[in-house]
């Protein structure tokens, strides 16, 4: 049995140690790869040369709109060298961009719509989006699919059909909203301040 044991030990020393290339994957801003955090100590950490990352990405990057949001897969070799891969910016970027509005809602659903698009604009966003590694390979109606859900969890609903009339009254209603929710966020900010600072004195 000892002998046994002895050469099982004997091949773990033999097998060569398997080690998956690292790779990262994050959102840089088209243009805007800086050094500084919170990108900077996020490569270091990886043993990536910042300075090298950050030029190649601008480089790369500077025929697209600057600061819009950029999907990276970084892939990291042993020498330190990197392979990067640049994708098109997520669906919710395009779904709020086709909406008209900077954020989601707070509370996603029919109660809390933040915005609206509608087919044609999801058929566009799907085109582009079919174009990215992770869809080439998927029916471009399950890629539409995909926008109508994720479209729903950021607040923006999906219609048929709309008019110019009828969207720019919607989103005067929706600064109201906007306004009313963040004076109540507020409240509760200054009430929390206030909790805090009795539990301190306590």
């Amino acid at each position: 049995m000892s002998k046994n044991i002895r050469r099982v030990r004997g091949f773990r020393k033999v097998m060569p140690k398997i080690n998956p290339t690292p790779y990262l994957t994050t959102q840089i801003p088209a243009g805007k790869a800086m050094p500084g955090p919170p990108l900077g100590p996020h490569l270091g950490q990886k043993n990536i040369n910042v300075a090298l990352f950050c030029k190649e990405f601008n480089e790369r990057t500077k025929d697209i709109k600057e600061g819009i949001p950029l999907s990276t897969k970084i892939t990291i070799k042993p020498d330190r060298t990197f392979d990067l891969s640049i994708i098109n910016p997520p669906i919710s970027y395009f779904v709020k961009q086709a909406a008209g509005c900077e954020k989601g809602s707070m509370n996603p659903g029919p109660d809390d719509v933040a915005g609206m698009i509608t087919l044609k604009h999801v058929y566009e966003i799907a085109k582009i989006k079919s174009q990215d590694v992770t869809f080439e390979c998927m029916p471009l109606k399950e890629i539409c699919q995909q926008i109508i859900d994720q479209a729903r969890t950021v607040g923006v609903q999906t219609v048929p059909k709309m008019t110019v009339e009828e969207y720019t009254e919607f989103l005067e209603k929706r600064k109201e909203v906007v306004a009313r929710q963040t004076e109540e966020l507020e409240e509760k900010r200054k009430a929390k301040i206030l909790r805090q600072a009795k539990a301190a004195i306590s």
